[in-house]
């Protein structure tokens, strides 16, 4: 989520630079890089999964969004124009680059532990211990199952510290 806010925080501070503009130009370009962004704050907006914009820039950065894919190739296009021609292939290298490193970054991040799962599992230790329970408890964990406690159970679930709730391997 912290690269969602980067992405958009920059962009917010890039408005400022075309305000004082009475360059049709820039704001051509500006309004292409606000098309490209619309789609992952809508995303993040219309789901209440908090995730739903981290997968919109995936999407994007993987190639599978063919309204992003000419969004951007419509923007690059724009910038192009106005880049000498002996630095295009410079700039054009740096870009597939670019992505390169974002798709591999992707692909890193998928193959970890879900992102943010030990902050979780503490927090949730933390959150039983403060209701008398011990995370690595089992028969707690049962009693909280038979009296329906479903915070108990999902705090359980979160804290990750029983064996019989641990995936088979």
């Amino acid at each position: 989520m912290r690269r969602i806010l980067i992405g958009l925080l920059t962009a917010a501070f890039a408005v400022p630079a075309f305000a004082y503009s009475d360059d049709a130009d820039d704001w051509r370009v500006f309004a292409r890089v606000l098309a490209l962004v619309q789609p992952i704050v809508r995303a993040a907006a219309a789901s209440p999964n908090p995730e739903a914009a981290q997968r919109e820039i995936d999407s994007i950065v993987q190639g599978r969004s063919a309204e992003a894919n000419r969004l951007a190739s419509d923007l690059f296009d724009e910038i192009l124009q106005d880049l000498p021609r002996e630095h295009r292939g410079t700039f054009v290298s740096i870009g597939r680059d670019l992505l390169t490193i974002a798709r591999r970054e992707q692909a890193l991040a998928a193959s970890r532990p879900e992102s943010g799962f030990a902050e979780r599992a503490i927090q949730a230790r933390k959150d039983l211990h403060a209701m008398g329970l011990r995370y690595y408890d089992e028969a707690q964990y049962l009693d909280a199952v038979r009296r329906g406690d479903l915070v108990a159970i999902e705090l359980y679930h979160a804290a990750g510290g029983l064996r019989s709730l641990q995936p088979a391997r």
